[in-house]
């Protein structure tokens, strides 16, 4: 047979394939848009018939009779406003939208109603193919007679099939006639191909040859999985329950908008249990995942009885569950068929490039209260039964006295967020249909539980230990560990941590739980998920007041990034087990009223017994990218000057720690820049005899020559032609060098 398709692009431009936003954006402001409505149609079947005309006449040429020619026609359509175009087979606007919603459901999750569809392009594809390819006239037949019988096998073969081994006749395929039957165990061999007919199975020559193969002998029944923990299964589940958050991250980096969450891959996804605990993540950043299930517990606690089918939730308050404003999560609760009980839950948490705030990306670095970074949003209905709320959510994106500057990109990644959840709820709702609910729940503990003796195995090797670790403006994170042998559970000990922060470095528990399931679960060598298992042995205790715990409105925006990296480094510093990391995530944000931007900066990791730090790592809570230079060129009017490994920054030791990294930004627009960082004054620590690594540097060099120097926070007003460099901080040493001042081993 043959194929030809043309296409229409009606819009402008047919997808995002291989293409920005920016450019996108660009095509679709000098194209006409096309609705789709009534009266439209006559117009879009006029361009439907032209192009199935065209691919005809092209396949009449190829010799393809014109009355064995079908036409398959569809449209792309998409939301206005939006970027996703899905294919829908071309009908009247009626039965096209009806199609399209219901895709569109099935995919993303939601429905937009009211909202207008856009025609972007129409496809027609002719179909045909020869008469010699058609007729089964045409085809020759074997030479010998249905069921003349066939001749003897070649030979005799040794065949290991089925779990274990014997005897099975080879067969000559050109030996056997139409209607013949083989079967297994049995291999046909001919001079392009070798056929292996497994037992129970038959294997038939049909009337033109072709070798039919079916099951004569019904399939064994399989026993069930059953709900008793097996260490195989328990494998197999670990690695599903991870594969689904997997394939939620994919979802979500597909059909986001913005630069921070398709690029910098700045977000996190993981499923839950019907009780909020988490099962499994992907492996995103460890700040979000080990904090999301306060943020479903509170879901729970609020909308308990009131939740249906439909439903998705979003928050970002670090007061009830979230950690940082940027910090959006979108959850979804999974229902069963009939819509009564709560199953799972699915969650994703996106770092927005903005949300508000007296700086653009949201992250100020000098902000005393929680008000001046952004827009709360606390426990709000996102979708409510399959339709999107999006008037509700502008409004509450344009409201307080700092509104997000730009919605249109909020608005765009929230239905990303809950596309993902979509991916999460359809492969969990697909993993019960194969495996039954009784199974999936059971696994579902069984996995924590396993998680739960990782980390009680880990703890019967560690012994009591403190370490207090200074930050860049005094402030103190203290903590003690100390060793239960009998229950094998550790009590983790915040107190002497500095009172709340009069600044934006106070971290809410969540923050600091997350740290201590990072830490814990670092130090379990099963590749196992990281879940709410790993907590069940550890008694986290924060005084009240401290700046692990701050009272509302507090600010919080570094507490997350900044207080998070020194909670994680003290932990290890407590149980001697390396040299701390670089203790900072460098939070560089830039940007106006229309463009923002933010990135955290890679650095140096921290040495330890037999092994050393490595350079220019995304290090502990953080594990995002780091944007592309023609992507970060392309869409912001900035060029990178200076980005390399800054050599000799790690600190010494028999292992030596990771080297810092030097970043240089020079604007082409006036714009606002915001550092925030660490470790610029107090330096990271080396361990056992190691030497400290060297403190990063902040700096703006301006077009003329001028320098100033930065602290670890600061807001800055660029100019054409000035650069902002941004030099991190290496990783500690471990161990002393020897007498020879060997370094690294």
């Amino acid at each position: 047979g043959m194929t030809k398709v043309l296409i229409h692009p009606l819009a402008g431009v047919l997808s995002a394939y291989g293409m920005g936003l920016a450019e996108i954006r660009a095509l679709r402001q000098r194209a006409v848009e096309v609705l789709l409505s009534d009266d439209a149609m006559a117009d879009l079947a006029a361009v439907r018939s032209g192009l199935a005309g065209e691919a005809t006449a092209e396949l009449v040429e190829q010799g393809v009779d014109a009355g064995a020619v079908r036409i398959a026609a569809t449209a792309l359509l998409r939301y206005q406003g939006t970027d996703t175009p899905l294919p829908i087979d071309f009908a009247d606007a009626a039965a096209m939208t009806a199609a399209f919603e219901a895709l569109h459901r099935q995919r993303f999750g939601f429905v937009m109603a009211g909202r207008p569809l856009i025609v972007e392009a129409i496809a027609a594809e002719a179909i045909g193919g020869s008469a010699a390819a058609d007729g089964i006239d045409a085809v020759p037949q074997f030479r010998l007679a249905a069921g003349a019988g066939a001749a003897a096998p070649l030979e005799h073969v040794r065949l290991w099939i089925d779990g274990s081994c014997g005897t099975a006749p080879v067969w000559d395929r050109a030996a056997l006639a139409p209607g013949d039957a083989v079967k297994g165990p049995a291999i046909i061999a001919e001079a392009n191909a070798t056929t292996v007919v497994e037992e129970g199975w038959r294997a038939t020559v049909g009337a033109r040859g072709e070798l039919l193969l079916d099951r004569y002998v019904p399939r064994p029944k399989a026993a069930a999985i059953g709900t008793a923990v097996d260490p195989v299964m328990l494998e197999v589940f670990n690695n599903l329950f991870m594969s689904i958050a997997e394939q939620m991250g994919a979802a979500l980096a597909n059909t986001a908008q913005s630069v921070n969450i398709k690029e910098r891959l700045d977000f996190s996804c993981a499923v839950f249990d019907a009780g909020g605990g988490l099962v499994a993540n992907a492996p995103h950043l460890p700040v979000h995942l080990g904090s999301m299930g306060e943020s479903i517990e509170t879901v729970i606690r609020q909308r308990q009885g009131s939740m249906r089918p439909g439903d998705v939730y979003v928050l970002n308050a670090p007061y009830n569950g979230g950690t940082h404003l940027p910090d959006i999560t979108v959850i979804t609760p999974v229902f069963d068929e009939a819509g009564s009980e709560i199953l799972f839950f699915v969650a994703s948490r996106g770092h927005h490039a903005d949300i508000g705030g007296t700086t653009p990306g949201s992250m100020p670095p000098d902000s005393r209260s929680i008000d001046e970074e952004g827009v709360l949003i606390d426990d709000r209905v996102l979708v409510a039964a399959g339709r999107f709320c999006e008037d509700e959510m502008r409004a509450l994106l344009a409201s307080g006295r700092w509104p997000a500057r730009d919605p249109d990109q909020n608005i765009a990644d929230l239905r990303a967020q809950v596309a993902a959840n979509e991916t999460g709820a359809r492969e969990l709702r697909r993993l019960v249909a194969d495996v039954g609910l009784d199974v999936v729940h059971a696994y579902m503990r069984h996995v924590q539980d396993n998680a739960e003796e990782q980390v009680r195995r880990v703890i019967d090797a560690l012994h009591d230990g403190s370490f207090a670790y200074e930050m860049d403006d005094g402030a103190m994170i203290r903590v003690a560990i100390r060793i239960d042998r009998a229950g094998r559970a550790a009590v983790i000990d915040f107190a002497g941590t500095s009172p709340q922060h009069p600044g934006n470095f106070n971290a809410p528990p969540a923050v600091a739980k997350a740290a201590v399931l990072y830490v814990f679960r670092t130090l379990v060598d099963d590749d196992i998920p990281l879940n709410a298992g790993c907590l069940k042995p550890l008694d986290i205790r924060i005084p009240e007041g401290s700046m692990l715990r701050p009272r509302y409105p507090a600010a919080v925006v570094a507490g997350n990034v900044e207080t998070s990296q020194v909670i994680t480094d003290a932990l290890y510093g407590a149980m001697g087990v390396m040299a701390a990391a670089q203790g900072t995530m460098n939070n560089f944000t830039f940007g106006d009223d229309r463009r923002q931007y933010y990135e955290t900066i890679c650095g140096g990791s921290g040495a330890g017994p037999g092994f050393d730090g490595t350079d220019a790592v995304h290090t502990h809570m953080t594990n995002t990218r780091l944007t592309d230079p023609e992507v970060l060129e392309w869409r912001f009017p900035v060029l990178l000057r200076d980005f390399r490994i800054r050599r000799g920054s790690g600190g010494a030791g028999r292992h030596r720690g990771g080297d810092g990294v030097i970043r240089a930004i020079e604007f082409t627009e006036p714009m606002t820049a915001a550092i925030l960082s660490g470790r610029r004054r107090v330096p990271p620590f080396g361990l056992a005899g190691g030497a400290s690594a060297r403190c990063g540097e902040n700096r703006v060099e301006r077009a003329d020559g001028a320098i100033e120097p930065l602290g670890s926070t600061a807001r800055v007003e660029m100019g054409v032609g000035d650069r902002f460099i941004i030099e991190t901080p290496g990783g500690g040493g471990c161990g002393r060098t020897d007498a020879a001042g060997g370094g690294r081993s």
